[in-house]
């Protein structure tokens, strides 16, 4: 058997209030990203800036004129019906005094008559006149008198009585029933001296035609002052596109410059200072085409210069190698000074045959013909390889190299030989840069990506010499002693090679903490880096300005695009790439 809950149960009451709150964020998130788009639209458009800045302060300048101006006509017109009133009232007063002077006391035979002969005179002369204004006659031992019949209670405040019978000309704004309407009206009261004691003159007019008068006016003001606020805001639109149209179409051309387009230019009209920015952009543009046109020149010539060179040279240099490696094989019968000497021809050929094959390989990314031969590869026997070709050299300068490589094989879509010589290059440079410190390699691995860092703990690197490093024949000290005899093009080639891959060779470097370098490559070959699996910043680190560590710590080096990889040092954080 069901059984129905009550409507105010508590699971009911629950689920009201889970579906309001669930309502709640609904229109929390709408309202967020509506005020999110018009913070984006606010930001982007100076020519909604600038006219809605018009149109507020427009608007709160022609808003105060409006009610400085709506206020005195107000003024004015109650000011003009205050001197009506007062005029009438001492006319009144003195008609008044002359009618009542001749009688001693009010129940005399004709003072009535008198009274409202009195009464309908200061009216208008016609009891039945219906202009709104009333007129009132009372005073001690006499009834009231109005012109027309009017009840005249509601309309004459205690107070008001009360000072002009005290021998005051009185007067009061009030609101009321006059006339069988609901008004606002003028009370004027005025004493009127006699033989037989006071009477009290009133008058009470009403005030429509002011105020109707004033609502004329202030809807008239009104009118104006929004049709100036939007006069004034196309106004604004108008001369801010005037402005704003010329510096978006030279936004567009610097674009389309930077993309490459180089034909691109402005159209130029009239005289005026914009037409004067147009053609100085122009100038500008053309200058900067034929000065890339002369470097690209001056490159393509360099390129093919240097690729020339190293081809020609390769002949040469293998017939000089065939005669050196002869000389050495036979250095044993020779002199100490001549065996020596075969020696040092041997290692310098070594080295010059080392620059050739970098200055090839780099004229083959230039010229674009680099290929990738990317096959499934197991990474850690590379990483094996490559320690145990510099084992040597390590031996030699006293530094342990360290591996921390996963148990299961590293599966990733490489090009084998490519990712070889980048490590080779980087454990080398560790190696001979880690002043007899350990140079750790670590391997890591995620669903998206495989990465591989080199870290020791030799002299570092000095704050800006991140941006260098990966230059062409750039090294951090000309006068250090090497061991290796690199040739300058490892860590340039080993860049090329990662951006071949779709990958990111990446520098972390502090002075006197050494550095680190992390290449990151996809685990598939096409695919786009998210995310590195490693950090680029060592855990042991130094401190960001000696404070806890936040990640604020920056990892500067090349990205992905070949712009400069600015970042925070988080595990798994790809750097923010800034040209």
């Amino acid at each position: 058997m069901v059984t129905a809950l009550p409507p105010d149960s508590p699971t009911v009451a629950s689920r009201r209030l889970h579906a309001a709150r669930a309502l709640w964020r609904v229109l929390a998130a709408r309202a967020g990203r509506l005020a999110a788009s018009a913070h984006q639209t606010w930001r982007r458009s100076l020519q909604l800036r600038v006219v809605t800045i018009t149109l507020v302060a427009s608007s709160l300048l022609v808003g105060g004129f409006a009610y400085l101006i709506a206020d005195k006509i107000t003024s004015i017109l109650l000011e003009s019906a205050q001197t009506d009133v007062e005029l009438r009232l001492q006319h009144g007063s003195d008609y008044a005094g002359k009618q009542f002077r001749t009688f001693n006391q009010p129940q005399e035979a004709q003072f009535q008559d008198t009274l409202d002969g009195t009464v309908n005179y200061l009216a208008g002369g016609d009891p039945t006149q219906t202009n709104g204004v009333v007129v009132v006659i009372t005073g001690a031992g006499i009834i009231a008198r109005t012109s027309p019949a009017t009840d005249i209670g509601p309309l004459i405040s205690p107070q008001l009585r009360t000072s002009v019978a005290a021998g005051n000309v009185a007067h009061q704004i009030d609101t009321g029933t006059l006339g069988g309407r609901r008004t606002k009206y003028l009370v004027y009261g005025s004493p009127v001296p006699t033989n037989f004691g006071q009477v009290e003159l009133y008058y009470v007019v009403p005030l429509d035609r002011q105020d109707a008068a004033a609502r004329d006016a202030r809807a008239t003001v009104v009118a104006t002052g929004v049709a100036l606020v939007l006069l004034l805001g196309l106004l604004a639109a108008l001369v801010t596109r005037l402005v704003v149209t010329p510096v978006r179409v030279a936004a567009r051309t610097a674009q389309r410059l930077s993309a490459g387009l180089l034909d691109q230019r402005m159209v130029v009209n009239g005289e005026d200072d914009l037409a004067l920015l147009a053609a100085s952009f122009n100038q500008m543009a053309t200058n900067l085409q034929r000065q890339i046109l002369r470097l690209e020149e001056m490159s393509r010539l360099q390129r093919r210069f240097t690729s020339d060179v190293s081809h020609e040279l390769r002949t040469p240099l293998t017939t000089v190698r065939m005669a050196a490696d002869l000389i050495f094989a036979e250095r044993d019968g020779f002199d100490p000074a001549v065996a020596r000497s075969a020696e040092l021809l041997q290692a310098e050929l070594d080295r010059f045959e080392e620059l050739l094959t970098d200055l090839l390989e780099i004229s083959r990314f230039d010229a674009g013909f680099a290929m990738l031969d990317a096959e499934p590869t197991d990474l850690v026997p590379v990483v094996h390889r490559v320690t145990e070709r510099l084992a040597g050299l390590a031996e030699r300068v006293g530094v342990t190299i360290e591996l921390d490589l996963p148990d299961p094989p590293v599966i990733a879509e490489v090009d084998p030989r490519r990712v070889e010589r980048v490590l080779r290059n980087l454990v080398g440079n560790a190696v001979e840069h880690g002043e007899a410190k350990p140079v750790l390699i670590t391997l890591g691995v995620d669903q998206s990506a495989v990465a591989i860092t080199v870290r020791d703990h030799g002299v570092g690197l000095k704050p800006g010499e991140e941006k260098l490093v990966f230059n062409r024949f750039w090294r951090a000290d000309p006068s250090r002693a090497r061991q290796t005899g690199g040739t300058g093009l490892g860590l340039s080639i080993s860049l090329e090679d990662a951006r071949l891959h779709g990958g990111w060779l990446e520098a972390w470097g502090a002075p006197g903490k050494g550095a680190q370098f992390r290449l990151t490559l996809p685990a598939r070959a096409g695919d786009r880096l998210t995310t590195s699996p490693l950090r680029l910043v060592p855990a042991d680190a130094p401190l960001p300005f000696g404070g806890p560590r936040d990640g604020g710590l920056l990892a500067i080096g090349p990205g992905s695009d070949g712009a400069l990889a600015i970042g925070p040092a988080e595990s798994g954080d790809r750097a923010q790439v800034t040209s």
